[in-house]
């Protein structure tokens, strides 16, 4: 048995268990797509949080609970005879196959921004009328900026120089200090969303994705104050017991492990 052959006999054996847990497991029988759905977002969030850590055996793990939820929801929709996993997948591959045609046809790109552009005017072909509608709604805001930027530089809404989106982060900061020294409440929490979407925008200039970076630095200070508490801990101190130049004793510490 080829690779190929085992990677589709563990697919079927997933489709067969899935039919036989939405028949017999009383759980599973009661499911929805839409009680289904915050589970879903979770595990996504879990995958994420394995690539971060890169945790190769969680990562397989995780990807493994997405499959369910996509399984699930296959056959969630094979009930009512809306679609079944057979149309997901000829669906994806028809829309990998019509975005991509520097391989599927004949037109020629030179590299990775040429395929960009592709991807998003096919789109409006396709009759989306925004190269934001495929946007969701409900992402994270960092996200949201993020992916907002990319699709609008996708149809050459962009600048030429990362010193020049450097530059409108300067100008943004001035603008907020501007506010904050006028004292004008109303107008800073404006001025400072415009310094956090210039920031995602150059941090896509230096090809650094913004919500990973945050998320990184999130894990770090955790990291070290988790260690700042267990030093306290261990002077049986409470922390708001101990002053800041004591507290930075253990932060530099902890810095260094």
């Amino acid at each position: 048995m080829n690779k190929r052959e085992i990677q589709l006999k563990a697919f079927d054996r997933l489709l067969t268990i899935m039919d036989e847990l939405r028949e017999q497991c009383p759980w599973d029988k009661k499911q929805t797509m839409q009680t289904l759905r915050h589970l879903t977002i979770e595990e996504t969030y879990e995958l994420g949080d394995a690539i971060l850590d890169n945790d190769l055996n969680e990562i397989k793990n995780e990807l493994g609970d997405l499959l369910l939820h996509i399984v699930f929801y296959a056959r969630i929709g094979s009930e009512t005879n809306s679609f079944d996993i057979a149309d997901v997948a000829n669906s994806i591959c028809d829309k990998l196959i019509n975005r991509h045609p520097h391989i599927y046809g004949d037109v020629a790109v030179t590299d990775e921004e040429d395929v960009k552009r592709n991807w998003e005017n096919i789109k409006l072909r396709e009759g989306k009328k925004s190269v934001l509608e495929g946007v969701p709604n409900s992402l994270p805001a960092l996200v949201k900026a993020n992916r907002i930027q990319e699709k609008v530089a996708g149809v050459g809404f962009d600048w030429e120089r990362p010193e020049q989106v450097f530059e409108k982060v300067k100008e943004e900061l001035s603008e907020l200090q501007e506010e904050i020294n006028l004292g004008n409440r109303d107008k800073l929490e404006a001025e400072f969303g415009d310094v956090l979407f210039s920031i995602v925008n150059y941090a896509r200039f230096l090809d650094i994705n913004p919500e990973s970076a945050l998320e990184r630095t999130n894990k770090k200070f955790i990291k070290r104050f988790q260690y700042l508490e267990s030093k306290a801990k261990e002077q049986r101190k409470k922390l708001k017991e101990m002053s800041l130049d004591e507290m930075d004793v253990y932060w530099e510490e902890a810095k260094k492990i």
